[in-house]
């Protein structure tokens, strides 16, 4: 390498390293794969406001639905890599979506920098109050004897309430209609009028409905029972042990966001997460507070990456 080439190196080096120092200047945008009022919502909302007071800018939430996360998770991985354009990845947009779809614009491995693990939650199994199901083992036992004549909403394709519905279907031995929509919000308004009878849902978004007597829990998906529905059992509990499933919820950038920000989020995001505000927000919504490094969410999605990847090996998911 000559003189020149050195000294340009050594210059951007010191350019990249003023910009961490001074960032952020300016605004920041989170895009979320899904319309508001869903989990994956919730969860950013939380995020973002701690954020923008640790950081000294705004950061705004972006709902970008459509294509069970796809859309969002490509403008995301396609935007300038300057540490002002965030995304809020979960199992779906990092996990499903990337071995199921046919054509998908983005890898979720070369196009997204890991930046922190913010919140997991179990998801629970929720019916319209129209349908007589008590119990899992009452509406096994109806779904065994009439195979898709039960119908279950998710927010898309790929999502978390999608994988542990084909799990439960799995498991159990049966078969139901899946009826994807493009966020939790919509999906969760035709559960409570009637347009469709069921739905694994995470319970960020979905206690307040049950606990309002607008929805019967059956059961949740988690290992242990939730603080926040003691009475209501697992799946696991409910005649399928080693049952598991549940949402996970995780901060990126885009590939290329220079290292020292990525850093500088982590730290701030870990702060923000440690806030009594933000965990209480979260705990009583279901959702379990994560945190750790960069390096460690890279592997947790690596892990759930071939989780997924056995799933569809195994012929048990499949989009519509």
């Amino acid at each position: 390498m000559n003189k020149l080439a050195i000294s340009l190196s050594l210059f951007a080096g010191i350019c990249l390293s003023a910009q961490a120092q001074n960032y952020p200047t300016k605004p920041i945008k989170l895009i979320v794969p899904f319309a508001t009022g869903g989990g994956n919502d919730t969860v950013a909302r939380s995020i973002a406001q701690q954020l923008s007071i640790t950081l000294g800018q705004p950061v705004i939430v972006d709902n970008k639905a459509g294509a069970g996360g796809i859309i969002g998770a490509d403008m995301a991985a396609k935007a300038p890599a300057d540490g002002y354009t965030l995304f809020l990845g979960g199992v779906g947009s990092l996990a499903v979506n990337p071995q199921v779809m046919q054509k998908i614009p983005y890898d979720p491995f070369k196009d997204f920098a890991p930046i922190i693990l913010l919140a997991s939650a179990p998801s629970v199994v929720a019916v319209n109050l129209s349908q007589p199901f008590k119990t899992i083992q009452d509406m096994t036992a109806f779904a065994k004897k009439n195979p898709n004549r039960l119908n279950y909403a998710s927010n898309g394709n790929g999502s978390s309430a999608h994988v542990a519905a084909v799990l439960y279907e799995s498991m159990a031995g049966v078969e139901m209609a899946h009826i994807p929509y493009k966020g939790l919000a919509p999906a969760m308004t035709d559960l409570m009028s009637g347009q469709v009878q069921l739905m694994f849902s995470s319970m960020v978004a979905i206690v307040p409905q049950i606990k309002a007597g607008k929805l019967r829990a059956l059961a949740v998906t988690g290992t242990k029972r939730s603080a926040l529905l003691p009475d209501v059992p697992t799946l696991a509990e409910s005649g399928l042990p080693g049952y598991e499933a549940g949402s996970w919820y995780g901060l990126l950038a885009p590939a290329g966001t220079p290292a020292e920000i990525i850093q500088k989020l982590n730290q701030e995001s870990a702060k923000g997460l440690s806030q009594a505000s933000v965990r209480s927000a979260l705990s009583n919504e279901g959702a379990d507070v994560a945190g750790g490094t960069p390096e460690d969410f890279a592997k947790h999605i690596k892990v759930e990456h071939g989780r997924i990847g056995k799933m569809i090996a195994d012929g048990r998911l499949k989009t519509n």
